[in-house]
């Protein structure tokens, strides 16, 4: 029988040795010196050790990257809700202003009528609105200036009251909570010097 190519091949190869592998008899294989074994385990030991400090030191890198990248993030969420926060207080006082308008057309067409209980009824429930609103009015005859929440128009000679007195209120100021909205119009009270 013949065999075939491929049987042939594999037999050569089957008897060929390697050359590298082959150990003659009675020669032992060539180890390196114990010298230079310790120097390439102190070479990979150095290498392991850099390696793994350095893969230290980038963790720490990323560990503060991600506290930074944390911390921005609380730090927008905390500024975007303050503006959202003003926003809607500036929307709302906004509002309550064009309201306060309504208020003072109301409170005119009363001057003029003061009998009319329809426009009675109007303001009453405007002001309800207001007070459920958290707005107070500011500025009434026998209150003590305060330029902080009130705006002098003018001024009275008056001995009846201590001085820096309101004594008439021209317009009426709101406040919401502490924020003045719009400050009262008042006259003032002012004491006549003596002539001398």
């Amino acid at each position: 029988m013949q065999s075939s190519p491929a049987n042939e091949d594999r037999e050569q190869r089957e008897n060929q040795q390697d050359p590298v592998n082959e150990v003659k008899p009675g020669a032992e294989a060539a180890a390196p010196p114990p010298e230079l074994r310790e120097d390439e385990q102190e070479q990979g030991a150095l290498a392991a050790s850099d390696t793994e400090t350095e893969l230290h030191a980038e963790l720490a890198r990323m560990e503060d990257r991600y506290k930074r990248a944390l911390a921005d993030l609380d730090n927008y969420r905390k500024r975007s809700a303050r503006e959202t926060e003003r926003r809607v207080a500036e929307a709302r006082e906004a509002l309550l202003r064009d309201w306060l308008e309504a208020l003072d057309s109301v409170e005119r067409a009363l001057r003029m009528t003061p009998e009319d209980q329809g426009l009675q009824a109007v303001l009453g429930q405007m002001e309800t609105i207001l007070q459920r609103q958290g707005v107070t009015r500011l500025g009434a005859a026998g209150q003590p200036f305060d330029p902080e929440r009130h705006e002098a128009v003018g001024t009275r000679d008056s001995n009846g009251v201590p001085d820096r007195t309101i004594v008439e209120v021209a317009r009426s100021g709101f406040a919401l909570g502490d924020r003045v909205l719009r400050p009262a119009q008042v006259v003032v009270s002012r004491r006549q010097e003596a002539a001398g």
